[in-house]
């Protein structure tokens, strides 16, 4: 059944985030019926104005003058309320090690492909305008840079990397030839297909916050073309986008 609220619950998030990815793909689920706010890249009002920082996801409940945020905190708020559906749908975390590590062993490889396409399509809502193209590339440093000397700390001392260098960085991550790196990915991906349950859920007993992280990290990697999608982890790809309402990128992937 539907769970539509007289007064909808809203939630704030970027198009791109995992994190973000993990209450939207909680709430379709379950099937509850919510409006999305997507925050610009560089708003820095609206989240702040919520919970006192800048920070994604948001979660806001009209009818009860409610806001929280970290992503599973809100997905286990859900899930144990009953205005939102029968409660405990969504099974705890198995503790798996191999997804885990897979995710730590492709986090530089899907960094380098992943980065300059969000900013690059223009269409994500967050980067529809320069600010908040700007304000990502700002923050999010490249392979194989690491944060502190990307961003600095705010001293003299590291002032962190000028603008127009991180600008062409990003400009020729997106002009190289991605060939070698799509085709590492490819073969990483047989490597999941392998660790994956089914097309349903990744864990046997059933959809599982295990299937909410690994789902919302994997759906980024559709905005990169002329990836080779095994057959059971394309169709759980396919299968839980259906499932929770969350659309995949294929049709704008670079």
């Amino acid at each position: 059944p539907r769970a539509v609220r007289e007064q909808l619950p809203i939630v704030y998030v970027y198009d791109h985030c995992p994190f973000c990815v993990r209450v939207r793909l909680a709430m379709g689920v379950k099937n509850v019926k919510h409006l999305i706010h997507f925050l610009a890249n560089d708003d820095v009002d609206t989240p702040t104005a919520l919970v006192g920082k800048k920070i994604a996801p948001i979660f806001e409940l009209p009818e009860d003058k409610f806001v929280m945020g970290e992503s599973l905190d809100i997905i286990s708020k859900i899930d144990t309320d009953e205005r939102f559906g029968p409660t405990h749908q969504i099974l705890p975390a198995s503790g798996r090690k191999d997804i885990k590590a897979w995710q730590k062993s492709v986090q530089t490889l899907l960094r380098t492909l992943q980065r300059p396409r969000y900013v690059a399509t223009g269409l994500l809502p967050e980067f529809q305008q320069l600010d908040g193209r700007h304000a990502f590339i700002k923050n999010h440093q490249l392979p194989p840079y690491e944060k502190p000397e990307w961003k600095g700390d705010g001293s003299s001392e590291n002032p962190g990397m000028d603008m127009d260098l991180k600008l062409k960085l990003y400009a020729e991550a997106m002009a190289a030839d991605p060939t070698a790196l799509v085709e590492d990915l490819n073969a990483r991906l047989v490597e999941l297909d392998d660790m994956l349950y089914s097309e349903h859920y990744c864990s046997e007993g059933g959809f599982s916050l295990d299937d909410i992280d690994l789902w919302a990290r994997l759906r980024s990697i559709t905005i990169v073309s002329g990836v080779q999608w095994p057959t059971k982890l394309r169709k759980y790809m396919d299968n839980l986008s259906a499932l929770g309402d969350v659309p995949l990128y294929d049709e704008m992937a670079l």
